[in-house]
């Protein structure tokens, strides 16, 4: 401030980069020659405030945007456009022609189930045992106008996912539980900005780099590890490459229909191991959403984010999520009872491990035991509605999995929100590390529970 200047030159010592030199008017207020600045080469390092002897001589300018924060809509008011409304171009239904079943590994059943439900955008980094996914896309996607690009990391993956989300379009990824691991901030905000997108983790052993055999520990992850602050996301556990068409179709409707990410947690097994799949009657072409970031003039009052400034303008987006949320879990719930409706033992098994658990029910049915076998389909939102109707009749419930208890927790966790505070016994076959629970471990592990109970 001038007034206070004395013109002592300290701060002309005092400055780097030469940006203060004495001045040769005369301040009124004082008599003295103030120094003059020149901020253009100033780096803001403070040592002529330091140097300065006067208390109000030299002080640093506060801009109030640095310092407080503020709704850009408020500041700047209304987005204003000449654009029309958006309007809704919807998907069509394409005939297929009839085909004889395909022979496919899971992961290209996979990739194929998403070219059908109109998904003609690939982002991906390989990894095993995941990679035959991305490379059958690599291949087709060029022959349909369709886009694949290896990305650099799944960092950068899911954030191409981001953009081609926001753009209304179909995309996907394939990879396995490290890289999974990776695209976790990126799905947050996929989650937080309501952006569409498939991603197909094919799990493997851990923790770490672990190995590349089958395992389930991931579906903690998937279940309640989807980023920070509120985040889910439906889960669906294919067991067959069947399935892996089927419910990689199913993901396509669903991640449009809720405008939210959609996981498929298959594991290292069921992505390499082949089986007869049929195609479906008809494919996908997809349209535009009414609120997609497409690029147009009709679509360019649109807004894809998910930074919200205002406390209460994010806890109304939070409040407008759990709503979706709710929706979700009153009607997508999914699972495949096997021997059910009788069951006085209920095995619960998802992924490859019920294959094995399917066998082990039919051979205690054979031996006169009531066994069945509750195939989650969805593990988030668990299928706790279509397992409480079974749990009068049953005498113990038994959890195969191959990890240390995922599973087991998203069962107790349901059972708790759906007050069944004292369900049958609960017990468990755990394996690690790559190796999945076998069929006679569940037969005798099912043939131990009968004879204590008897």
């Amino acid at each position: 401030m001038p007034q206070f200047c004395k013109a002592c030159g300290r701060c002309i010592e005092a400055c780097p980069k030469g940006c203060i030199t004495m001045g040769t008017e005369i301040e009124p207020a004082t008599g003295f020659t103030p120094v003059i600045l020149n901020l253009d080469e100033c780096t803001a390092c403070g040592l002529c405030f330091s140097a300065c002897p006067e208390p109000y001589g030299l002080q640093p300018t506060i801009n109030e945007f640095e310092t407080e924060l503020f709704d850009p809509a408020t500041h700047f008011g209304p987005r204003t456009t000449s654009a029309p409304t958006p309007v809704e171009i919807p998907d069509q239904q394409v005939p297929l022609p009839e085909l004889e079943p395909l022979v496919l590994k899971g992961n290209h059943a996979s990739a194929i189930g998403a070219l059908l439900a109109g998904c003609r955008h690939f982002f991906g980094y390989p990894i095993t045992p995941s990679t035959e996914g991305a490379e059958l896309m690599a291949k087709l996607l060029p022959q349909l106008d369709g886009v694949f690009v290896q990305a650099v990391s799944e960092v950068a993956t899911i954030n191409m996912m981001y953009g081609c989300g926001g753009a209304g379009q179909r995309s996907m990824s394939f990879t396995s539980s490290p890289g999974f691991s990776l695209m976790v901030e990126g799905l947050s905000y996929m989650i937080g900005a309501e952006v569409p997108g498939v991603v197909v983790n094919v799990m493997r052993g851990g923790p770490g780099l672990g190995n590349i055999a089958p395992e389930q520990s991931d579906i903690k992850m998937l279940c309640r590890g989807l980023g920070h602050g509120n985040t889910h996301a439906p889960v669906l556990a294919p067991s067959t490459p069947q399935e892996m068409l089927d419910l990689t179709m199913l993901a396509f409707d669903l991640t449009m229909k809720y405008r939210n990410p959609v996981v498929i947690a298959a594991d290292g097994f069921l992505g390499q191991m082949t089986g007869r799949v049929q195609l479906p009657k008809t494919l996908v072409e997809p349209g535009i959403p009414a609120w997609a970031v497409w690029g147009d003039e009709m679509h360019r009052g649109n807004l894809i984010s998910s930074i919200y400034l205002n406390e209460q303008d994010l806890e109304a987006h939070n409040i407008h999520i759990n709503e979706k949320y709710e929706r979700m879990i009153d009607s997508e719930q999914r699972a495949d009872l096997f021997f059910c409706d009788d069951a006085e033992w209920l095995v619960v098994a998802c992924n490859t491990p019920a294959r094995m658990a399917k066998g082990a029910v039919e051979e205690m049915r054979k031996a006169g035991v009531k066994a069945g076998l509750f195939r989650p389909i969805t593990l988030w939102p668990f299928p706790i509605d279509l397992l409480v109707g079974l749990l009068p009749n049953a005498k113990g419930i038994l959890v195969v999995e191959a990890g240390t208890g995922p599973l087991e927790d998203e069962l107790r966790i349901a059972l708790s929100y759906a007050d069944v505070h004292s369900p049958p016994p609960i017990t468990n076959i755990r394996r690690f590390g790559g190796i999945l629970p076998q069929q006679q471990e569940i037969v005798d592990s099912l043939s131990s529970l009968v004879e204590v109970k008897s």
